[in-house]
């Protein structure tokens, strides 16, 4: 088995959710939400390191001997501050913000992924979606079939994200997997549990605590 980092990005002010309080340290279950991920994957053998993208006022939450690093300004920024700190060979990126991932979606990820060396957990979406221009007006239906949500974590290979970083100074990604796709590196899919969500607006946390 190859070296695996994982990136743990709690680096989001959480503006809406409408608190000052960044939203992964929000109480979900008696435990603020990052430490639901976090405590699964440091129970996992198959990860080498984690380090938590976070800011210096929550890093009391963690253990002693956890790895930091600070946020960027950008989603893109705090990948690379993270990057910089791990030693893996394959990397893996998780929001702090989806306390629902499993370790059987983590197995399948690490089982399908590595031999491509880019892949992420995803499902097929589940509305229809239209692409909209200007005053709101609909320009076309987009084939629902062959649309898929992204979760996390996603996987790259160490040589791959750092290409990738470097690729996309002047662009804003919004998912991690797209820096292969911007050097032209396949991508695979692996489905993953509906239950990973991400808790954004204070529905999902009242969602959250139900399920």
């Amino acid at each position: 088995m190859k070296t695996i980092s994982l990136i743990l990005l709690a680096g989001g002010s959480g503006s809406r959710m409408g608190l000052a309080t960044p939203k992964v340290f929000l109480p979900l279950r008696r435990k603020a939400i990052i430490l639901h991920s976090f405590d699964l994957f440091s129970s996992m053998k198959e990860i080498t390191e984690i380090i938590v993208v976070c800011p210096k006022e929550q890093r009391s939450l963690f253990p002693e001997n956890t790895l930091f690093a600070t946020p960027g300004k950008e989603r893109q920024d705090s990948v690379q501050n993270g990057f910089k700190k791990t030693t893996g060979e394959i990397i893996l990126i998780h929001d702090g913000a989806r306390p629902f991932i499993t370790k059987k979606d983590v197995l399948n990820l690490l089982k399908e992924g590595l031999p491509i060396g880019a892949a992420t957990l995803g499902g097929p979406t589940k509305n229809t979606i239209k692409e909209v221009g200007k005053n709101s007006l609909v320009e076309k239906t987009l084939d629902r079939s062959s649309l898929y949500e992204m979760y996390t974590p996603q996987l790259l290979r160490r040589d791959l994200l750092e290409k990738g970083l470097s690729a996309a100074k002047e662009k804003k990604l919004t998912d991690d997997v797209a820096f292969a796709e911007l050097i032209g590196h396949p991508v695979k899919i692996v489905i993953g549990c509906t239950r990973n969500i991400k808790i954004t607006h204070p529905i999902d946390l009242k969602l959250a605590e139900i399920l």
